[in-house]
């Protein structure tokens, strides 16, 4: 969930000028905070697959896509220095602050890449591999030199590169790709405009002063808000399908429903919330801060429902 969740967790503060880079420097180039959902996807998908893997390989598969997610954010990063620069809630990032060099980055981020692909493939199976190595190619070549800065449909396109996580982790315990984690890539796909577009409402002023072309830039607000309770639609639609279709329980089906529903109700709220600014604020952090929730919580119950049928 690379692209999108990548930018919209970033962390805040104002930069430290002449700091040599150690260990957190490093650490900070992998966006810990995007990793953590990235991880927890991946492992869903891995255990809610329908055969068992072992235990050292499982981990083995959960290590790599982590790297991968930390390859795909240092090279982001050494990429965009530019931009980290002239936003307030990046500036702080190791390149941007000047406690790092862009060689640096670079090389750390291509040296993770091939370790992390390599050792799935040695490891894990070439399957699993393969899209890891794909994951990291799209979010940086993709979204990152070609998306990002050219159109407002960056997010769009681009957020296909945060949906692979719950494909690899299925694919590495079962060698193959099936029908439930495409739809988890698709859910992830249409999750990621609502869940940006939201955040980007609010720090809309870093994306102006940057020159990125974001979608409440360019289309404006009101605009942004009605596309993302759009986006929701399909969303929620993609979210419930696995239940009637067989591939899951009735608690997921369940949690599902309510879980959309919900995200839905604040999507409508959010397009509805007009111009003022109070209003119109917490209900885009509302909805943004769910929208976090809404797949930890998704994924979750998609394993319970998987090893604990009701």
């Amino acid at each position: 969930m690379m692209a999108t969740v990548a930018d919209a967790l970033a962390a805040e503060g104002e930069p430290i000028e002449g700091l040599p880079a150690d260990w957190r420097d490093f650490l900070a180039l992998t966006k810990p905070r995007v990793m953590t959902l990235v991880v927890f996807t991946g492992l869903c998908g891995l255990l809610a697959a329908p055969e068992s893997i072992h235990p050292v390989l499982g981990f083995v598969a959960i290590l790599c896509i982590a790297l991968g997610a930390g390859a795909a954010g240092a090279l982001n990063q050494w990429y965009e220095a530019d931009l980290d620069a002239k936003m307030r809630r990046t500036r702080n990032r190791p390149l941007p602050a000047g406690r790092m060099g862009r060689p640096a980055a670079l090389q750390f981020g291509v040296g993770l890449a091939a370790f992390s692909v390599i050792l799935m493939g040695l490891a894990v199976n070439l399957l699993a591999a393969a899209i890891l190595s794909v994951s990291i190619l799209f979010y940086v070549l993709i979204y990152t030199v070609w998306l990002k800065r050219r159109t407002p449909q960056n997010i769009v396109i681009g957020g296909a590169a945060g949906a692979f996580p719950a494909l690899i982790g299925w694919a590495a315990a079962t060698g193959r790709v099936d029908l439930l984690p495409c739809l988890l890539f698709l859910l992830v796909f249409l999750w990621t405009p609502p869940h940006f577009w939201s955040l980007s409402l609010f720090v809309n002023s870093d994306y102006a002063a940057a020159g990125v072309p974001m979608m409440s830039v360019v289309a404006g607000p009101r605009s942004t808000r009605l596309q993302a309770f759009l986006y929701s639609l399909p969303m929620a639609a993609v979210a419930v399908a696995p239940w009637p279709m067989g591939l899951t329980g009735r608690l997921y089906g369940v949690a599902a429903l309510a879980l959309s529903g919900l995200f839905v109700a604040l999507a409508l709220r959010m397009a509805l919330s007009g111009e003022t600014e109070p209003a119109r604020m917490r209900a885009e952090r509302r909805l943004f801060g769910f929208s976090v929730f809404y797949l930890f919580a998704l994924f979750g119950v998609l394993v319970i429902d998987r090893w604990f049928p009701l």
